[in-house]
């Protein structure tokens, strides 16, 4: 038999015509069905959550105290039900008539028709009603137009999650903020529709999904993962219709690697459905083409790198082993910056030619990278570049300023600076592309050859800054407040860079690594929102069968997050411990590190120790390459970088 979605095209008219539809209702589940079928789709109703009151409303009762003796200026209510629930606690002690009299007394304010609604029942008008489509940022808007906020004291009535953006803003105001939670979410207690619907999705045998809160997504990710299905759900949930009820909701889905393909016009749940409905087939058609362009392309992006470079010669090499995690020789080395100014023969070439001049002649990015693959007998040659190049078709006004490092004449700052960026051409970088070629040419097939580039948030933070930064003031100050902006920018170079490291890997690279040097400047919430999405992005653009090693600093609090967004190896700084990480990240990737670049001026004998304890933590385990927490400092004595290497393939021979 036909399934619905067979039998009833969802090209051929208006309506779902029987496209099969996930809907995460709970509270309105009868509501989202009816809807569903009335507009000729087949529904599956998933209720993703239970609504519990908290065991202790002390919270809520001493709010109700304060507010009458007139220690608040500004309440904020943020949803009808959780208005309701705030007045019902409060009146178990406090007479309604004291409570609509303070709060008459103050300024109050809504984020939309329902608690509006709320208020209007116990006798009081708000004083601010917060616009369409009634988020966080219309609020402050709103409230900053008509109120000072500067010393006020402001309270918040939270419903379920919270809401950090909103009290950040509140705070970055100068506001006293104070949360006053209500209710929280739970997960549902039968789970048993919601598991089914996402076996569903992840089985491809649903067309559309439908979300109307950031919870739902909170809860639906949660119990995927507990069935270890995230992966399979949200790589389907890309091929599918993504409906969410608004600009919250899709940050959240955002967050999670998940596309949103639109919002209604009005955050209501009919007005969503009706134009799921609309456009249900005009979104299916074009993703199935893309599909198909992007499957056209990825098989022509692997015939064209099984035919450039003969890979199989070095498909047995230590380094590739270990990046498949299979059991080799010796732990393979290879050390970041390896070719740099700690080595005579690169400051004699340097004295000669500007930086950017060595990046851009491919004999003499080639020279350095041979050179230095020659001299220390390392495992691997990384090409000679910079993790910025990619910026200089950009017209930003990247140079490089002895003394200084990089700088950036026309930082990124507003939305009119991302829209005068020019389209990245690949092309434009393609002397990097002839480097590496004539690597291969100089060494053959006996070392593999790195590529790399910048991660995004490192690039987007050297735009935004103009330079190198300490506390990343302007970055994060774009990304907290202009997250739409931040967001644009951010796809803008996670495009580039996935075509910058497939041009790499079709010149010759055998491995490519991303670093995302400045990303330990966040913390795991912001990681999670505001760049895993987009890392995540260029790993799953690189050319299949191409092994990725993913590199940060200062990330011990991201490890995870990082093995979130990919990688085949995960790079590690000298600031966590080797075994500790490696438990933690789970036997499915490798690791790279982890050694104190500082130890190469210690003596030799101390320096042999240092690695056989990091060799020890390995344990022998496949899949480690040993390298520095991070690149050899200029200063470093040469003999002592070849006397680590030679120390490692010897301690770790098997």
């Amino acid at each position: 038999m036909a399934s619905p979605a067979e039998s009833n095209s969802p090209e051929s008219g208006s309506g779902f015509k029987g496209l099969r539809v996930v809907a995460f209702e709970s509270r309105m589940a009868a509501e989202a069905k009816a809807l569903i079928v009335k507009h000729g789709g087949v529904p599956i109703i998933a209720p993703s959550m239970r609504e519990v009151p908290l065991e202790d409303n002390r919270a809520v009762l001493d709010f109700g105290a304060r507010l009458i003796s007139g220690e608040f200026d500004v309440v904020i209510l943020l949803t009808g039900v959780g208005t309701r629930a705030l007045f019902q606690v409060m009146e178990t002690r406090y007479a309604r008539a004291a409570l609509v009299a303070a709060l008459a007394r103050i300024t109050t304010v809504v984020r939309g028709p329902k608690p509006t609604r709320a208020l209007h029942e116990v006798g009081i008008a708000p004083s601010v009603v917060t616009p369409e489509p009634n988020t966080w940022r219309e609020l402050i808007a709103e409230l900053s137009a008509r109120v000072e906020l500067k010393g006020r004291r402001v309270a918040v009535q939270e419903y379920g999650a919270s809401n950090r953006e909103l009290t950040a803003a509140l705070e970055a105001r100068a506001a006293q903020v104070t949360v006053i939670p209500v209710y929280r979410w739970s997960l549902p207690t039968d789970r048993a529709p919601l598991r089914a619907a996402i076996e569903q999705i992840a089985r491809g045998e649903a067309e559309v999904a439908i979300f109307t809160t950031s919870n739902q997504v909170t809860n639906v990710m949660q119990v995927a993962e507990a069935d270890g299905c995230a992966e399979a759900l949200a790589r389907r949930l890309g091929s599918m219709v993504v409906a969410s009820i608004g600009p919250v909701c899709s940050e959240a889905l955002r967050a999670r690697g998940i596309g949103v393909d639109f919002e209604p016009s009005h955050p209501k749940l009919g007005q969503l459905v009706k134009e799921a409905a609309e456009r249900s087939a005009a979104v299916l058609a074009s993703k199935r083409a893309a599909h198909r362009t992007v499957e056209v392309s990825r098989a022509n992006a692997r015939l064209r790198a099984s035919t450039t470079v003969p890979r199989s010669a070095l498909a047995d090499h230590p380094l590739l082993k270990a990046c498949r995690l299979e059991t080799a020789p010796y732990t393979p080395i290879w050390l970041m910056r390896q070719a740099g100014r700690y080595m005579p023969e690169y400051r004699e070439l340097r004295e000669r030619h500007g930086f950017i001049e060595m990046c851009s002649r491919p004999e003499l990015a080639a020279e350095v990278t041979v050179g230095a693959v020659e001299r220390l007998g390392v495992d691997a040659a990384i090409i000679f570049a910079d993790i910025l190049l990619p910026l200089l078709p950009m017209e930003v006004g990247l140079r490089y300023e002895k003394g200084d490092g990089p700088m950036i004449d026309r930082p990124i700052r507003t939305d009119a600076d991302v829209e005068r960026i020019p389209r990245f051409e690949v092309a434009a970088l393609g002397y990097v592309g002839e480097s590496i070629k004539l690597v291969r040419r100089s060494l053959g097939n006996k070392t593999p050859i790195i590529g790399f580039a910048g991660a995004p948030f490192t690039l987007a933070s050297y735009l935004i800054e103009g330079g190198a930064s300490r506390q990343y003031q302007a970055t994060k100050t774009l990304m907290y407040n202009r997250p739409e902006t931040w967001h644009r920018l951010m796809e803008l170079l996670a495009s580039a860079t996935a075509s910058y490291l497939n041009m790499q890997i079709d010149a010759g690279a055998d491995v490519v690594q991303l670093f995302d040097s400045w990303v330990g400047s966040l913390g795991p919430d912001d990681y999670r929102r505001f760049v895993l999405p987009h890392t995540a992005s260029i790993i799953d653009a690189i050319t299949p069968g191409v092994p990725i090693v993913h590199f940060g600093t200062v990330t011990g609090n991201l490890l995870e997050l990082m093995r979130e967004a990919g990688g085949d190896v995960i790079g590690l700084d000298w600031r966590v411990d080797l075994a500790e990480a490696w438990t933690r990240l789970g036997p499915s990737v490798g690791v790279q590190g982890n050694l104190d670049p500082i130890a190469l001026f210690a003596g030799v004998e101390e320096i042999r120790a240092r690695a056989k304890a990091i060799l020890d933590k390995a344990a022998g385990r496949p899949g480690h390459i040993f390298n520095l927490g991070h690149g050899i400092l200029p200063e470093t004595p040469v003999d002592h970088v070849i006397a680590l290497v030679d120390a490692v393939h010897e301690l770790s021979q098997r």
